[in-house]
């Protein structure tokens, strides 16, 4: 019988509590493909799920982590033959189905993508969900007409995983990158990225928002909202765009019609759970190859085990964690 580790979560009465506990294969999911996982990756949303009142799990004992990246040991699925190498991020894993930080996994064959070319197993969890919306969020901005000689691009929330890839991204494909963060610690980090300026958190998310400001960004990519999504909103110029992919300054936002009646600014929200999966593809395939960002293993991703999850959830719950952590399994 095959054995493995995995990190499980279990809530008794209202403490939820973490350990790495022995599994069988008769302790995962139904499901059409069998994964013997690499590496998964940590993100806010995995945090979240170790709260009592995260918002992520209502069932327990439960398994999360929304990344992976394996490869197939077992498929009823036409599609994924034995030794495959596939990723999965999105749908509902490490949510409402056993997640990624598991040494073996059993998904739906219709939440999985064949690793692409131009990117290892390791390199696909240092951008994993995060990857994948920075690099969602570029296409989508460059979808609405966004190119390099437009203008500065600014990134909020630079020195976190979405915001520090997506600097990372912009700057390879030649874009005039301003960086904003509440770290002064790593401006040094941001400008080996790329970031050509960096702002402070205060400079992006004054107190008081004026409906409309000097306009100087041809477009924004913010994982942060609230007051900085409103901000973002009232700077950019004549017929920029807005791509708004996460909500750590809050789900709401103090802002007003004026960008978008008087300089005809888009909103553009990131979805990276339930994007098709034809546009999941390609998306993956761009981070294979015009959207790999440079540095992605040396600077931006360091590695970490189940033993050490913990702590690490605990890390990024805190706001302490910088770019990328991927979880070796």
């Amino acid at each position: 019988m095959t054995r493995f580790q995995a990190f499980v979560i279990d809530k008794q009465d209202e403490e939820v509590f973490t350990q790495v506990k022995t599994l069988t294969m008769e302790d995962l999911p139904a499901g059409d493909v069998t994964i013997r996982a690499a590496y998964s990756s940590v993100n806010y949303k995995d945090g979240l799920a170790t709260l009592p009142t995260g918002g992520i799990v209502n069932q327990y004992p439960f398994i999360p982590g929304i990344d992976v990246a394996g490869t197939v040991v077992e498929s009823k699925d036409e599609r994924f033959e034995e030794g495959d190498f596939v990723l999965v991020t999105g749908y509902g894993l490490g949510v409402s189905h056993f997640g990624g930080y598991s040494e073996y996994i059993r998904v739906p064959g219709d939440w999985i993508v064949h690793l692409p070319e131009g990117i290892t197993l390791k390199e696909s969890m240092a951008l994993g969900t995060a990857g994948f919306t920075a690099a969602l969020s570029v296409h989508k901005l460059e979808q609405h007409g966004l190119r390099p000689d437009l203008g500065e691009v600014l990134v909020t929330g630079a020195s976190g995983g979405v915001g520090s890839l997506a600097v990372a991204m912009l700057s390879k494909l030649g874009y005039h990158v301003v960086a904003s963060t509440g770290k002064t610690e790593e401006h040094d980090f941001l400008r080996k990225l790329g970031a050509k300026e960096i702002l402070s958190r205060e400079d992006v998310s004054p107190e008081q928002i004026r409906p409309l400001n000097k306009a100087r960004w041809a477009a924004v990519i913010d994982p942060v909202g609230g007051n900085t999504l409103a901000h973002a909103l009232s700077t950019t110029k004549y017929g920029g765009a807005v791509a708004v992919s996460g909500m750590t300054g809050g789900a709401g936002f103090p802002g007003n019609v004026y960008p978008f009646i008087l300089r005809g600014v888009q909103l553009i929200g990131i979805d990276s759970v339930h994007c098709p999966m034809d546009e999941r593809v390609a998306i993956w395939k761009r981070l294979g190859s015009d959207l790999k960002p440079n540095l992605l293993l040396e600077e931006i991703g360091r590695v970490t085990t189940l033993a050490h999850l913990s702590h690490e959830l605990q890390t990024i719950l805190q706001g302490k964690q910088r770019g990328r952590l991927i979880v070796a399994l």
